[in-house]
């Protein structure tokens, strides 16, 4: 029996080293990130004007999906997917550590107080079913593989909801069949509502300036 198991169990002990995260290690290899991403109001011109999201206090899980998804051409970002090319596992892994790290205690860092939703936002949101996802709050997901949405710029979340509804485009789109799903129910200006109110919201998420020069 002993023996049977031996493998399993040499096996079980790689698991750990394989998915192991280091933070630090993240922050050193952040420097292809921080021209972007550690820029405050930082906006990308191609292929939409918007400005970058804040993913210092994002989960980790949830960034290391993202990543791989460019990579994988699952997400369609011409620039992002260069960037993600060149990672492999290891390197999306600490990086996703660095960057959850790195905006930890900065909860409800922004000023404007929560508010309530309008009547239609309200509906919208019920009829999307945000919060049984991205928590009541939209700021404490269910799986960490899942983003922290709350407070997020307002302009990206309407250009990433949109990339949802999006097909034929090598340059913009997400393939995601549970948000595929969601996004196609409502039209642009509904997604423009929805954005608009979940960036007006207290969240987690920030950007954290960082030194070109580290």
């Amino acid at each position: 029996m002993m023996n049977k198991l031996l493998p399993t169990l040499a096996l079980a002990a790689l698991i750990p080293a394989v998915q192991a995260q280091d933070a630090d290690a993240g922050r050193a290899k952040a420097a292809m990130c921080i021209g972007c991403h550690g820029i405050q109001g930082y906006q990308s011109s191609f292929p939409e004007v918007h400005r970058v999201p804040m993913i210092s206090g994002q989960n980790a899980g949830y960034i290391v999906a993202a990543l791989q998804a460019y990579r994988g051409g699952e997400r369609r970002h011409p620039t992002m997917r260069g960037i993600a090319r060149g990672l492999a596992d290891k390197d999306i892994a600490d990086l996703a550590a660095f960057y959850e790290r790195d905006g930890a205690g900065g909860a409800m860092l922004k000023t404007v107080a929560a508010r309530e939703p309008s009547a239609r936002v309200a509906e919208l949101l019920t009829k999307g079913a945000c919060a049984s996802c991205h928590g009541e709050d939209l700021t404490q997901p269910i799986d960490p593989s899942y983003p922290k949405i709350a407070g997020q710029h307002a302009d990206y979340l309407y250009v990433a909801l949109k990339a949802y509804r999006t097909e034929g485009n090598s340059s913009i789109g997400r393939a995601n069949p549970i948000m595929t799903g969601i996004a196609g129910q409502f039209s642009p200006a509904e997604l423009r509502l929805l954005a608009e109110h979940v960036g007006a919201l207290p969240g987690a998420l920030s950007t954290v300036p960082q030194s070109r020069w580290r």
